[in-house]
């Protein structure tokens, strides 16, 4: 097996390195390939919420389950593996934020704040501690060595290109991490865990955030923050009530289902919620239109970069061609469904140069 194709093809053998292992596939291989260098291999896995709550739910990580299928890929590879209790820090950093972003009227991204706490800041405090030379995860992004040092740059599938979420990795970082996976499709990752028997070769892919498995965003919400059940007013962009809605938190800006008001002429969308108000308006397509977004605790990892950038302000979005100023992120073209509390990830390329969160938009 050429280790060159995962980053990991230095002479290894006096080396160690951690590998953070949820439990899947991805991180399994990860762990395989890092052992196949040569390098000492020590496989630690964070159990991040209920270990008893989660054992065979689907579509989870780091708990029950998964934490065992963890445990035996690292014994059938004859490698050490350490379970780290970090669900006090988990519920805090990402599962409180979740709820209360919601309940602020914003459009959370927990998998960004996971990756920003427990999976890499507690992991790379673990891994120094243990005296690693560097940390590997199974993440579908690259890092490529440019003439400044370590870039970030996305994947070459782009179906698993998760970039979007690795926005806020910050340089020292970079220079820990590896990410054996990026340059290959989710396939050959497949195929490798099966010629190497491992058990989690045929094991189904984490689906929608783990902690929310079964998708029901607003129903977590509620059960966490009583508060979020009050309803209110739906209204037009004058103010005029068309109806009510049973809490905003089942809404996001640029939603159209959901909105239950009959007898309209054009289709309506989520323009913006107001928490204060608990009003939601709502208006045409054309009212979701902006020129400009605000941005907040903006990581900046593209070096000197002051060419021609895009930007992404969803998971699912493509990029599109905009020009940072400052804390200001201007499009090129208006540029709608931008939401208060998800990310603008910045390129250059397939270089991920940063990003910041949404604070507001400015409309055209």
């Amino acid at each position: 097996m050429d280790l060159g194709e995962f980053q990991l093809d230095a002479p290894l053998s006096a080396r160690r390195i951690v590998v953070a292992m949820s439990g899947g596939v991805d991180s399994s291989v990860v762990a395989a390939l890092a052992h196949a260098t040569g390098a000492e291999t020590i496989g630690v896995t964070l159990q991040l919420y209920d270990h008893g709550a989660a054992v065979g739910r689907a579509g989870s990580c780091c708990a029950g389950r998964d934490i065992r299928d963890a445990r035996a890929v690292c014994d059938r590879l004859g490698i050490a593996h350490y379970v780290f209790d970090h669900e006090s820090s988990f519920r805090e950093t990402v599962i409180d934020d979740f709820a209360d972003a919601y309940l602020a009227g914003r459009t959370p991204i927990p998998c960004v704040k996971c990756n920003m706490g427990p999976k890499f800041t507690d992991l790379f405090a673990l891994a120094r501690d243990l005296g690693a030379d560097a940390l590997a995860t199974g993440h579908y992004i690259r890092r490529v060595i440019g003439s400044a040092g370590a870039e970030l740059h996305r994947a070459i599938d782009p179906a698993r290109d998760q970039s979007y979420f690795l926005f806020a990795t910050t340089q020292p970082q970079l220079d820990f991490l590896r990410f054996p996976l990026g340059a290959m499709p989710k396939a050959r990752v497949r195929e490798i865990a099966a010629e190497l028997g491992l058990g989690v070769a045929g094991k189904p892919d984490s689906q929608d955030i783990c902690f929310v498995p079964d998708g029901d965003y607003a129903g977590l919400v509620r059960k966490l923050r009583p508060e979020a059940r009050e309803g209110g007013e739906i209204v037009d962009l004058a103010g005029r009530v068309l109806g009510r809605h049973g809490g905003l938190v089942g809404y996001t800006v640029g939603q159209r289902r959901g909105l239950e008001i009959g007898g309209l002429a054009e289709p309506l969308y989520v323009v913006r919620l107001e928490p204060a108000t608990k009003r939601l308006v709502v208006g045409p397509r054309s009212a979701l239109a902006v020129g400009a977004a605000r941005l907040s605790d903006i990581n900046w990892i593209g070096g000197d970069h002051v060419g021609p950038l895009t930007a992404k302000v969803r998971s699912m979005a493509k990029p599109v061609p905009a020009r940072l100023e400052g804390e200001r992120l201007v499009f090129d073209a208006p540029e709608y469904g931008v939401a208060p509390g998800q990310a603008a990830v910045l390129y250059a390329g397939d270089r991920v140069l940063g990003g910041g969160w949404i604070e507001g938009t400015e409309a055209i």
